[in-house]
């Protein structure tokens, strides 16, 4: 029952935390910027300030789909980001290109995480299949779960890993709002609550996902010993 009740713990925080940055989102999308830019131009301005000049700034579909992407080296804004000149536009356009600069400079766990990404990627597609079978042959095939959990393990350490990596990116993106001038004293505020709140969802995701791993363990540990 204590595993259910911290599953549960953590999928409401979670709701919570995505419910409170879409309506931060929506609430921050109507205070434009006083010098009117949109943010694709916050983007451009912010990577080539930085002496980065070999990174596209593209639109994409969908609402929040906003990453960077260091294989392609390019920016990916949200369509309500890409052309929008409000205060919610620019945090998350200054957000991503924080990563692009992380990039450039070689940013030690940026470097990891995207180390990381292959295998992350490719295992997403089947260990949930191979931890439930691991829990099901536990007594015959212990060696499955232990498996399923090693792996597990480096998605989880992806989740702590992401953690520097997001609040490095924001915290380079606030100061260089700042410092440009693209945010004054009205609009600096509304731009830090709006990446304060994104990050909450990184580290709700790491926690959750630490959770996860312990009751996998426990699992097999209980397994062992009967």
């Amino acid at each position: 029952m204590m595993i259910y009740l911290i599953f549960g713990v953590f999928a409401l925080l979670s709701w919570m935390v995505q419910h409170s940055l879409q309506t931060k989102f929506k609430k921050y999308s109507q205070i434009p910027l006083s010098n009117g830019m949109t943010g694709r131009d916050v983007a451009l301005k912010m990577l080539h300030e930085n002496g980065i000049y070999d990174v596209s700034v593209i639109s994409v579909e969908g609402q929040l789909t906003d990453h960077y992407n260091p294989v392609e080296k390019t920016v990916n804004l949200s369509e309500g980001v890409y052309s929008s000149n409000s205060v919610a536009a620019a945090a998350i356009a200054a957000h991503e290109c924080g990563h692009a600069v992380q990039h450039a400079t070689a940013y030690a766990p940026l470097k990891m995480r995207t180390a990381l990404v292959p295998i992350v990627s490719y295992t997403s597609n089947w260990i949930m299949w191979v931890l439930l079978a691991g829990i099901f042959l536990i007594n015959v095939f212990p060696a499955l779960l232990l498996f399923g959990i090693i792996i597990f393990a480096l998605t989880t350490l992806f989740s702590f890993i992401t953690l520097p990596v997001e609040i490095n990116a924001s915290m380079r993106a606030l100061a260089w709002l700042n410092d440009s001038g693209i945010t004054n004293d009205e609009t600096y505020a509304p731009a830090k609550d709006a990446l304060k709140t994104a990050a909450y969802t990184y580290v709700v995701a790491a926690l959750s996902s630490l959770a996860t791993l312990f009751y996998y363990i426990m699992i097999f540990m209980g397994g062992r010993r009967n």
